[in-house]
């Protein structure tokens, strides 16, 4: 467990996450059930708004943690079936789906690459983050969810980090006393969720830097290394023969164009509730 006063006299140094930052930019997962996670709605029109701030890293997970975790997965539909499962690359292992795309990039054949596109892992991101403003569900103000996140959001972080003028202060968005505020904005773009306009407040201090009510804060967040626990992920073989049913294979022969063409197309990989959305097709 971490100290309050430690996390306090360490704030203003935050290599470990611009470096974390460049090393994922360098060439786990929550379900409706689970009333920890939380997502902004939108109106009929597929527009929304909602005003976080993100939380560092939670005093459970020791000094050595990060605000956030990666969780890959892969979401997609074969003759057999639905694949919705987490991708033991998470946890730095082999992954049968991964290993199988690559069989089938390599193959040099432009239908099997399309068949690799389609099944390609996808990344989301878990924080904390109290709720500053929900106007759909203003219950939820005040309190600490998880939040599942995409690329484009994670983008808004790394620039707030690493801003690209020298007249923009970069900040640490996770922190008490100098982040701020993030005003998640959603339009309906083409059919997905949008989230270009999305955009950090000015610095401020979290509770104007009440200490004993920002440490109170502080250990009521949620473990992210929980989302790293083995037991969330199946093993290489039974991953192996799920995807063996789903595709039809015996895990040899690369797949035809005939069985590529039978493959939906999944949804942007962006969207925050993208394995929601596949489980619910998985149910019906």
């Amino acid at each position: 467990m971490s100290d309050f006063s430690s996390l306090k006299r360490n704030r203003n140094s935050f290599d470990k996450l611009t470096k974390a930052i460049e090393s994922i930019n360098t060439p786990a997962e929550g379900s409706k059930e689970d009333d920890r996670f939380w997502q902004p709605e939108t109106d009929k029109a597929g527009n929304g708004m909602a005003i976080i701030r993100f939380l560092p890293a939670p005093s459970v997970d020791g000094d050595d943690a990060l605000p956030w975790v990666r969780v890959f997965n892969h979401g997609f539909q074969g003759s057999g079936g639905w694949y919705i499962e987490n991708s033991l690359t998470t946890l730095g292992q082999k992954d049968p789906v991964s290993e199988y795309n690559s069989v089938l990039w390599n193959s040099g054949i432009e239908a099997n690459k399309e068949i690799a596109r389609k099944q390609k892992r996808r990344l989301t991101y878990i924080s904390n983050v109290l709720i500053i403003s929900d106007p759909k569900n203003p219950e939820n103000e005040g309190q600490i969810k998880l939040y599942k996140f995409g690329k484009k959001i994670f983008d808004k972080l790394t620039e707030a980090m690493n801003p690209q003028f020298e007249d923009e202060k970069a900040i640490n968005p996770f922190d008490f006393w100098d982040g701020a505020n993030f005003k998640i904005k959603i339009r309906q773009v083409e059919g997905y969720r949008n989230y270009d306009k999305s955009e950090f407040e000015s610095s401020s201090a979290l509770f104007d830097g009440d200490d004993a009510k920002l440490e109170a804060l502080w250990k009521k967040e949620y473990s992210l290394k929980e989302f790293l626990d083995p037991k969330h992920f199946k093993s290489y073989d039974v991953l192996k023969a799920k995807l063996d049913k789903v595709l039809g294979l015996d895990g040899t022969a690369p797949v035809s164009k005939t069985k590529a063409e039978e493959f939906v197309p999944s949804p942007s990989p962006d969207l925050d509730e993208e394995l929601d959305y596949f489980k619910s097709l998985a149910e019906d």
